[in-house]
């Protein structure tokens, strides 16, 4: 069943209406690296990566793994690597995603921007845990961590994140 995300920060599925943040520059249809959006479209869901340190495997029909300290995404637009998973050290600039704050205690990778990788396009597009009070993100789709969890359980490979500009 496919998540409709709104532009007041709810999420439709189904019968459920849930809340989530959005990108702090709102949703656009041209997304641009850096640029804080969240981008509007269909997107797919493609992996579950989460901090086994922190909490439980979620259950999932998409590919699952833990994340590591050495976890990194590349946000250089000129590298070869950009919008994909990396260790780190990296030589490029790279989102850590083992962080101290919880966003990223479960994350979503999504497939936007992945076939083809486009630079400046945009990169890191998750959906991940939201900060108390549902703070706005840098372009992601953030849900409280039960909504997130329960997203996760439910999702079919034919499922769908529609995100709308009205």
């Amino acid at each position: 069943m496919d998540i409709f995300v709104k532009t007041d920060g709810t999420a439709h599925w189904g019968e459920r209406r849930i809340c989530c943040a959005l990108g702090r520059s709102g949703i656009v249809c041209d997304k641009r690296e850096g640029d804080g959006a969240t981008p509007a479209g269909t997107h797919s869901l493609l992996r579950v990566m989460y901090r086994a340190d922190r909490i439980v495997p979620p259950s999932t029909n998409l590919a699952l793994s833990a994340l590591l300290p050495d976890d990194g995404w590349c946000n250089a637009p000129q590298d070869s690597r950009y919008n994909q998973h990396v260790r780190l050290p990296y030589a490029s600039s790279c989102e850590a995603l083992w962080r101290d704050d919880h966003l990223y205690d479960l994350i979503v990778v999504t497939d936007f921007n992945t076939v083809p990788i486009a630079p400046y396009r945009g990169s890191a597009i998750f959906l991940h845990v939201a900060r108390a009070g549902y703070e706005l993100t840098e372009g992601c789709i953030a849900f409280a961590l039960e909504d997130l969890r329960l997203v996760v359980k439910e999702w079919c490979p034919a499922d769908r994140v529609r995100v709308a500009t009205d």
